[in-house]
């Protein structure tokens, strides 16, 4: 679930909570889509919070890595812990990814 979103330093900062789940994705998507929409191509996104994220949460932040990186932008992930880390390393994510 998304805790908060706001931009600083031409960084636009994603705190997230809970569990990321298809719907949350979707709700996630939209969002960052709007950034990116609105010139925004620099994301942190902090999972301090989350405890699980399933594949479509994955999907998602892959999709938003792709085209931040198309518009010379990226993700970095911070704060991944437990089964969410875990999951990053399975999927080879975390090579992927910024990982902080």
């Amino acid at each position: 679930m998304i805790h908060e979103i706001f931009v600083a330093q031409n960084q636009v900062l994603v705190n997230l909570s809970d569990r990321i789940y298809i719907e949350d994705a979707a709700e996630l998507r939209e969002s960052l889509l709007s950034y990116l929409e609105h010139g925004h191509k620099n994301f942190v996104i902090d999972f301090a919070q989350v405890e699980s994220i399933d594949c479509s949460g994955l999907g998602m932040l892959v999709a938003i890595h792709k085209k931040a990186m198309h518009h010379g932008g990226g993700v970095k992930i911070k704060g991944l812990h437990g089964v969410s880390k875990d999951l990053f390393e399975l999927t080879r994510l975390d090579k992927v990814f910024d990982v902080q």
